[in-house]
């Protein structure tokens, strides 16, 4: 038995088993030198990337600690995003659906109060949830957290780095002294070293190494001389016409801007940073997920809650501050055994920056000019699918089957025509094919979801 099998570890049979169902073979790095300790009990930090497979370290361990039959909040999950949130506590059902009734409870900013207190009311085993909220309602007296045996700190780095560490200082000092702490943080600055040593015994340090295999993501430098910076971002774009697309940029402002540029030529491209309104987040990472946007204009903040596996193209408008985030960028690119292409734009006044990754990295890289081949067309890679919104979600009972149902049902459209469904709290978000949409919309429009009928309206 290799060592890196999930089975050679002391789990649930009921987790080994559906581990199996869910088609995961063998541990990640982070997964074989975090979960022993986890599972022993013991504190752990742990360094790693978003895609790392960090979610399955912790959720295995709060699920073999899990005791069903006590209907107590036995563990808390902070995130610093309600995507990444979602994301987890997602990941942690389907890791814990062999084992019967347990119920994860998922409390974020821009949700609804009244359902969180009805659910509060109602109990659960395991709570996932951000700082502010989470503190909300332990400020109202609606949550006790004196039965938390595992609290897990999710990309630490960014919590901290969003202005949560008051929030964490208060919810942290809430729980109890000898539960089990485990950190989980991309980057490890001097303030996550401070937080592990205030709050957590004896941690077991673990690290996966950043770097990435260059078979997986090809890295190019462009130097871009006089060219403006717009300019020489859309010729990549031209050059490499891929479905999906994540453009970094180092300010929310400079996002904004280099979004509404590109939509005015003539892009699929949306912007996604911490000033917009939840609901245009919720739009934003929804359309990108379902291939009903092919570029996203992002700060790296912002970005965490963005969850795709085959992202084609990486485009750092202007190189990180940070070594690290840079890494951290470009990983998200080149995953689950697919290449992948990361482009920086540089400007001789940074090439001390790139000497400065270089130094980081152990590499050197060439700086190259921009390609002067690239089509005459300004036409941008066309998104395959439409996003349309249903003003109606959890809150109003509605399912990814209904919705399912009500566009294929008498006279609708063809089943394969429709693409990933997602369900928020007030409103919902379902990808069609374009020849499909007018059709798709008119069914939606006139019919019912519910026995009632939603407002809904193409996403343009």
């Amino acid at each position: 038995m290799s060592h890196s099998d999930f089975s050679s570890l002391k789990l649930h049979p009921d987790l080994i088993e559906n581990l199996k169902t869910l088609n995961y073979q063998s541990m990640t790095p982070i997964q074989a030198q975090s979960l022993p300790p986890i599972l022993e009990g013991k504190d752990v930090i742990a360094q790693g990337q978003t895609g790392s497979g960090k979610t399955a370290a912790f959720g295995l361990g709060l699920l073999q600690k899990l005791n069903v039959k006590r209907f107590r909040i036995q563990s808390l999950v902070l995130c610093p995003t309600r995507e990444l949130a979602d994301q987890v506590a997602k990941e942690i059902r389907r890791l814990g659906r062999g084992i019967h009734n347990i119920k994860v409870l998922t409390l974020c900013g821009g949700s609804p109060m009244g359902p969180q207190i009805g659910s509060l009311e109602h109990g659960a085993h395991i709570i996932v949830g951000t700082p502010g909220r989470i503190e909300d309602h332990l400020r109202k007296e609606r949550l006790k957290l004196d039965e938390v045996s595992t609290l897990v700190l999710d990309e630490a780095d960014r919590m901290l780095e969003m202005g949560f560490q008051e929030s964490l200082d208060n919810i942290i000092s809430q729980t109890p002294s000898d539960r089990q702490t485990l950190l989980f943080s991309a980057t490890f600055p001097k303030k996550i070293e401070a937080i592990s040593k205030n709050i957590m015994k004896s941690p077991i340090a673990v690290t996966v190494a950043s770097t990435h295999d260059g078979n997986s993501i090809e890295q190019h430098f462009f130097n871009i001389k006089n060219t403006d910076r717009t300019d020489a971002l859309i010729i990549l774009l031209q050059k490499y016409q891929v479905e999906s697309t994540i453009v970094f940029c180092n300010t929310k402002a400079e996002t904004q801007r280099v979004a509404d540029t590109l939509r005015e030529a003539g892009y699929s491209a949306l912007a996604l940073h911490g000033d917009l309104e939840q609901k245009e987040r919720d739009q934003t990472l929804a359309r990108f997920a379902n291939k009903s946007t092919s570029i996203v204009v992002a700060t790296d903040v912002a970005a965490r809650g963005i969850d795709i596996d085959s992202l084609d193209l990486v485009i750092n408008f202007h190189l990180s501050k940070d070594n690290e985030v840079h890494t951290h960028r470009i990983g998200r690119t080149g995953r689950s055994g697919k290449r992948g292409t990361a482009c920086t734009l540089i400007s001789d006044k940074e090439t001390f920056k790139l000497g400065k990754l270089e130094e980081y990295l152990g590499e050197t890289f060439a700086q190259v000019p921009l390609p002067a081949d690239t089509p005459s067309s300004q036409t941008a890679h066309y998104p395959p699918m439409t996003t349309i919104q249903i003003d109606g979600g959890k809150k109003q009972k509605v399912r990814p089957g209904d919705i399912l149902g009500a566009l294929t049902g008498d006279k609708g459209i063809d089943g394969s025509d429709v693409g990933k469904i997602q369900i928020f709290e007030n409103w919902s978000f379902v990808a069609v094919a374009h020849k499909a949409s007018k059709a798709a919309l008119k069914k939606l429009s006139e019919g019912q979801l519910k026995g009632r009928n939603f407002k809904v309206r193409r996403l343009k």
